[in-house]
Order: structure tokens, then sequence, then C-alpha cells
């Protein structure tokens, strides 16, 4: 049997590879060295530019730039009138922002548990949750897979509640053959650098609604308007605006929105290569009987963000941290995504207990995510899969 290196011997590979990483190349640089030595560096066209580019990838009528995700979450959240007395069903595997964007608005998160094999939200727990005090859903395309969007839109529409898709992992896939971003009432976005495509931070609503939209638009500048027909006391002087109802600060720069614009011409490329390491991961793992393989449903073309490896413990004689501690010895490094939201301690100080969701807390336990990003070579695919072979047959029953 071969050795570990967390027990001595020498490691799968000499450098360490992480789960996700950009790639910045000399365009990008370019493309944020002509606006930073240009006129504007924020407030100026470039923000305009992505928000184009964003509609045209996504199909989307209307993309607000914000300065990140956790904005965009909350800018929709506040849109879609959640408040006080409301309650908003959220998936419990996820970044705490999109239950945090809830909380954000005064309302209340009601945490659905996850299906078995896409370790998406599942719909069916959707309907058990909902009460008459149901405002709302945030459905989270884990890993970059979309939900189940036909059975959670029927739902919405069935109970009158307002659909956030949490695109922060998905841009790149489509649903049916339409992309993600184009669907739901809101689409939140992420541009974070392990994200697909990033400009550092930053993030996006995208939606088909020009109420919402002009909405958005507003709350991202402090609900300052410059369009005499949302002031109370119009005018057309050219230096007068008008606050109109209480936003933030969520503007995303120039310089950001320069790279993003760089970046999403490379989406087609980068998403290529993310389905090849994929598909490599899985023609690896399928044949482990102690590794199971995320489910992809059909109607979803899926731009991974996350590769989960998820473990069947009962095959093994070491659990989770066991097996992530020597596959970071073998300097291939995992990360969990993610603690079950409502066991962060803030939620269990507002009273959610641990058990509300068997499903997503037998995930965590046995889950980690592998290295997955566009600059990754072969060979590293190649050095990923020897490491989590080398490990499984070192603690194989």
């Amino acid at each position: 049997m071969e050795k570990l290196a967390i027990f001595g011997g020498t490691p799968v590979r000499e450098n360490k590879i992480y789960y996700g990483r950009q790639c910045i190349e000399q365009d990008d640089v370019d493309a944020v060295v002509a606006t930073l030595t240009g006129d504007l560096i924020t407030c100026g066209p470039k923000v305009q530019e992505v928000e184009r580019m964003l509609c045209e990838v996504t199909g989307a009528k209307y993309a607000v730039m914000v300065s990140n995700g956790t904005a965009a979450l909350h800018l929709a959240a506040m849109a879609a009138g959640f408040g006080p007395g409301d309650e908003v069903i959220v998936s419990a595997i996820t970044f705490a922002a999109s239950a945090n964007c809830v909380r954000y608005c005064g309302a209340t998160p009601v945490f659905a548990d996850i299906e078995n094999d896409t370790y998406n939200i599942d719909p069916e727990q959707i309907r058990r949750l909902i009460t008459p005090r149901t405002k709302g859903i945030v459905a989270v395309d884990f890993t970059g897979q979309a939900v189940k969007l036909n059975e959670i839109r029927e739902i919405c529409r069935e109970h009158h509640l307002v659909l956030i898709e949490d695109g922060a992992h998905s841009i790149g896939t489509k649903y049916e053959g339409q992309p993600v971003g184009s669907i739901a009432d809101m689409t939140c976005f992420s541009f974070h650098p392990v994200k697909t495509v990033t400009c550092g931070e930053g993030g996006a609503i995208t939606t088909n609604d020009e109420k919402l939209y002009q909405h958005l638009m507003r709350l991202r500048t402090h609900g300052i308007t410059r369009d005499q027909a949302e002031m109370v006391h119009p005018t057309d002087a050219k230096w007068y605006n008008e606050q109109v109802e209480l936003g933030f600060n969520y503007r995303l720069t120039d310089i950001q929105a320069a790279l993003l614009c760089s970046q999403i011409k490379k989406l087609p490329k980068f998403s290529k290569r993310r389905k090849e390491i994929v598909a490599a991961y899985d023609e690896a793992f399928s044949q482990m009987p102690e590794i199971q393989v995320q489910k992809e449903i059909p109607e979803s073309d899926t731009t991974r963000h996350l590769y989960v490896l998820r473990l069947r413990l009962e095959k093994l004689t070491c659990d989770r941290r066991q097996f992530f501690d020597a596959l970071y010895a073998e300097n291939t490094c995992p990360q969990v995504h993610y603690l079950p939201v409502y066991w962060h301690s803030y939620y269990e100080k507002l009273g959610y207990q641990r058990g509300l969701c068997p499903n997503a807390e037998a995930f965590y336990e046995s889950s980690m995510s592998i290295p997955l990003y566009y600059m990754m070579t072969d060979e590293d695919v190649k050095d990923v899969i020897h490491a989590v072979k080398k490990i499984v047959d070192h603690y194989r029953k």
C-alpha cells in the first residue's frame, strides 16, 4: 500500500493546488489599465457596457451591477418587498449570504432540505414549508447546476411568491437551453475570484421586470434618482437629484467593470474547460464505490463552479476530517461548501436547531470541494485524481 504523505512519505504533488483561483491574462490587465488611465474610473461607461454584456450572456432584459454578490442578494430581497412578518424559503446548503439577505430586510429565513443526489434545494421540501406568511424563495444553483426551475416557478405561481435565483455559482449555465439569469424574477450573480469569471469582487442582479429594474437602480445608489417621474419635487435643473427612499452605496467601479468585460468574453472557453475537468473527474470517481458522484439533471447544461467529492463513509475507515487532512497533505487542497446555514452560531442564537434538514447535515459531514478552475492542466487533474485514489485505497474497508 502506498504510504500517505500525512503519515510520512512523498506527496503526490510538490506544489499546492487549491480548490479555485482566477485566470488573469494580459488582455485583462490591458483592459483595466486603459480604464485606470482614462477619464472615469467610477460612475463611467464601463459599468453600462458590462451590464449590456450580461444581458447578452443571460438573455435577461435588464442587468444591475453592484459591488458584490451579497449586495446583489440584499437589493433583490429589498426589491422583492421582504420585511418583518414574512417568511422566505432558502436552501440549507449555501453561503450564509443567501439567508442573510432575508435577515437584512427583517424577514425570517426558513431552511429547506436538499436532494440527496443533486445537492440542490428539494421542490417537495419547499411545498412542505409554505405557510400564509411565505413571501418568496431564494433558490441556490449549488455548484453551478441549475435548480429545478420549472417545478419551483410553478410553486411560486401557485402561491404568489417571488423567486430569487442565487446564481453565484452558475454564470454560463443553461436550463432547458435558456441561460440562467433570464428565468427567475431576479437572479443574483457573484464575481469573486474563485468564480468562473471575476472582477475581484462584484455582483449583479438580472431581471425581465422593468419596475424591479428601476427600483434596483435606485437602491444601489442611496435611493437617489435623477428621473423626474420618480421625484416628489421634480425639476429639470441639471444638478438636481433627489433621494426618494433609503438605499445603499453598492456601486461597482469602472475599473472592476473593465476587468469583467474582458472576462465575460472568455466565458465560453472557461466553461468548456470546466466541463472537461468535470468529465474527467466523473469518469474516474464513478469507478470508486467509496465516492458518490453528483447527479446532473438533464435540464441543466452546467458550467460547474465547484466539484464536490462526497464520501460514502460507510465504505471507509476514516471520517471526513481525516480524508480532508490527508488530501491536504498530498498538496491537493480542498475546501468545504458549506456548513448548513442554521448551524452558524448567529442562527443558533436565533433559535434554529440542528436536525432541521437531515439531508443537508449528512451532506456537510461527508463532502468537500476539490480543485476546479480554468488554468488547471491535464497533469493537475491527474494529480488530483491520483491523490483521491491514494487516500481511498488507504482508508478502504
